[in-house]
């Protein structure tokens, strides 16, 4: 069945931010363990009740974005904090004394975002990590694609519960448009069978541009075909679950896909970034930049280097040389925090600048900038200021030069800023001025 509908996001655009927690626990102890290592390890305020009457009093005072319950409280034994907690719609995970084979089934049918088992030492570590999950994932956008309007509302139902952003696409060729309008997008939950196109050849398609450690895909379906999974992950699927699924499963699934591109994200930002300063590394800042490959002549590129840096080293320790470098790529972060541009330490004290969309002008204004600012900086060490200087020499890149000519060109206009007395900025706007004739 093909819904027709338009494009949909179930993700309200000023949700509030997954602060507020609800703990309702009558034990003492574990109620303060749990707020304080809460309250101190996630991003959350806590706030307890040890009893229903109380709980109902502070759902009717404010709105919580999670509740953390046990069962049996002593104004409510038989687990009636859950009906309250559904009738306020507060996502809820609940911890309890015993496993039940049959839990997971009442909780689904409940809509509990997950429950924890009491088993003694792990308990608190457990609760932990379960919101810290759940607080992460309101970071993460989910498409989900069926064109069946039940199917697809019971799936995206399941992961609001779980705090994720959910699009949804009623055909593959929305699911497509979708994707190109919204990159952030990080994994796609498809069905197999859809009118337009079906789940492998949507996955097919999906490859072409985004790889499996950009974008993860789940396909789904209520075939009986056991070949249909083989078939999706040989497409590029990542997992494969049949319908009719357990949403406990599919939480798990989804969890482990979620922290694989957690675990990507991570190694590429430490592969990529330089360990001291936390700056774009010489590797990352030339594959995005190839040194054999034309830049675009809308932009310009700077080198800069800290002058007498050796000095530096010799006098204060190289520990202090460590926070000078920590104090120059801060400033670099933040006059470049607008995102355009990327700021790299290539190495040593020596740093670049990839400066996107401005002219010979703008370039120097703003790596004058970026000069001042440094000179007026003092930076503490070891109880004491240090003030240092930096020398920048800075091209508007040609049209038809490599990138790599551009910057050894900005590296000469480096060196020509270090020989006329440092602390300066040269471009090609100081040698054109240089050439100006000079008024008696």
């Amino acid at each position: 069945m093909n819904d027709g509908g338009e494009r949909q996001t179930s993700a309200v655009p000023n949700r509030q931010p997954l602060n507020d927690i609800l703990l309702i626990e009558d034990s003492v102890a574990l109620s303060t363990l749990l707020q304080h290592r809460l309250e101190r390890e996630t991003s959350a305020r806590v706030f307890h009740s040890a009893s229903l009457e109380d709980a109902q009093r502070q759902l009717e005072r404010q709105k919580f974005t999670l509740a953390l319950t046990g069962l049996n409280l002593p104004d409510a034994p038989q687990g009636e904090v859950l009906g309250l907690l559904g009738r306020h719609q507060v996502p809820t995970i609940v911890f309890t004394a015993t496993f039940d084979p049959d839990m997971s089934t009442r909780y689904a049918e409940r809509k509990i975002i997950d429950y924890i088992v009491k088993n003694g030492d792990r308990t608190v570590d457990t609760v932990i990590g379960t919101v810290n999950r759940i607080l992460a994932n309101g970071q993460f956008s989910v498409l989900v694609v069926d064109d069946a309007r039940t199917a697809r509302s019971g799936l995206v139902e399941i992961l609001e519960r779980q705090n994720f952003r959910v699009l949804e696409a009623h055909s593959g060729r929305q699911a497509l448009d979708i994707l190109a309008e919204e990159p952030s997008v990080e994994l796609v939950i498809t069905d197999y069978h859809m009118a337009d196109m079906d789940g492998h050849e949507l996955t097919r398609r999906i490859r072409e541009t985004r790889p499996s450690d950009e974008l993860r895909i789940i396909g789904v379906s209520s075939s009986s075909d056991r070949r249909l999974s083989a078939n999706f992950l040989k497409a590029g699927a990542s997992d494969f679950i049949y319908r009719p699924f357990v949403p406990e499963e599919l939480q798990c699934r989804i969890d482990n896909t979620v922290e694989t591109l957690t675990q990507i994200k991570r190694l590429r930002y430490l592969a990529e970034r330089d360990y001291l300063t936390g700056l774009a590394n010489r590797r990352y800042f030339f594959e995005r930049f190839p040194p054999q490959k034309p830049a675009p002549p809308t932009d310009a590129v700077a080198i800069l280097d800290i002058d007498h840096f050796k000095s530096i080293n010799d006098t204060h320790g190289h520990e202090a040389g460590d926070h000078v470098l920590q104090a120059l790529a801060a400033i670099l972060i933040e006059m470049t925090a607008e995102g355009r541009h990327l700021p790299a330490r290539l190495g040593g004290e020596e740093f670049a600048i990839y400066i996107k969309d401005c002219n010979a002008f703008q370039a120097h204004s703003l790596c004058e900038r970026i000069r001042l600012h440094v000179e007026k900086t003092a930076i503490p060490v070891n109880g004491k200021t240090i003030a240092i200087t930096i020398s920048i020499g800075v091209v508007e890149m040609e049209e038809g030069e490599t990138f790599g000519n551009q910057l050894n060109a900005a590296d000469q206009l480096l060196y020509m800023a270090k020989m006329n007395g440092r602390n300066r900025v040269y471009s090609n706007l100081t040698l054109q001025e240089a050439l100006l004739p000079q008024d008696n």
